[in-house]
């Protein structure tokens, strides 16, 4: 996060602070307004060859259009309402994480994106995967964080993360070339600002393994009496390497399935 850090230090000035409470009202709006007129959706979509011919504002526009997806039988209004808290909630979450500056860098790196994918392919996209790229930032900085999906059904944010990820890998692996260079464009902010951290904790995984086994390697190798041994079931760590050992207070050693309550 250093070259961000360094970014927010010389353009934090230019931060858009409640920057997705903004974007959650211009989608109310824009509903709104598409119910007088279902027309007006047309106008602000990311289309190439109409920004070509000067319609410019919809190089941004796009982020307006409200998610209508509707939910089995579930109205318009009341999804939308249920899409936009939930909206709300992420957009606030990661500004009180990262502040105003890395927020709206997040998000401009995913329009950017976005809007690259689009001149490239011609397609008219809306802001379906930016939103996701908000939920996957949100998941990965609280994974824990728990939510009532309809206002009574609990699950941990992470899962919803998943299962979104689902999708989008469904849609990557049976869509076309705009599509997925869509999702590819809208989550490179999720790549930049996670990637690095997600890879170096696989690289971690990955040594403490390799010393693990080189460890179990040079004590089958030595031949020698293995360092731990549970004083009630007798297993050591040559029996499972994956075995926990803890001391008690009387100095007698036990694996973590036999440890006494008050050792």
């Amino acid at each position: 996060m250093n070259w961000i850090d360094s970014l927010e230090r010389r353009f934090g000035h230019l931060a858009i602070h409640g920057l997705v409470r903004i974007i959650v009202a211009f989608n109310a709006a824009v509903f709104v307004l598409s119910l007088a007129n279902p027309q007006f959706l047309k106008l602000l979509y990311l289309d190439r060859e109409l920004i070509r011919h000067g319609q410019v504002w919809r190089l941004f526009t796009y982020i307006f259009i409200p998610p209508l997806d509707r939910w089995w039988l579930m109205p318009d209004y009341l999804w939308l309402v249920f899409a936009l808290m939930f909206l709300w909630m992420l957009g606030d979450g990661l500004e009180q994480a990262w502040g105003a500056f890395k927020l709206t860098l997040f998000y401009f790196i995913g329009m950017i994106g976005t809007t690259i994918a689009a001149f490239a392919f011609g397609e008219s996209y809306n802001n379906v995967m930016l939103n996701v790229s908000l939920l996957f930032a949100f998941a990965t900085i609280f994974p824990d964080h728990m939510i009532l999906i309809f206002f009574f059904l609990p699950v941990k944010i992470k899962w919803v993360a998943w299962v979104s990820f689902a999708g989008v890998l469904f849609t990557f692996l049976t869509g076309d070339g705009s599509a997925r260079a869509a999702i590819v464009a809208a989550l490179a902010n999720y790549a930049l600002f996670f990637g690095p951290a997600i890879v170096g904790m696989a690289r971690q995984r990955k040594q403490v393994a390799n010393r693990r086994l080189r460890f179990e390697r040079e004590i089958n190798e030595a031949g020698g009496e293995p360092m731990h041994c549970c004083a009630v079931c007798k297993k050591t760590e040559a029996d499972d390497p994956h075995l926990d050992f803890r001391v008690a207070n009387d100095g007698t050693e036990y694996c973590v399935e036999h440890l006494p309550l008050r050792a």
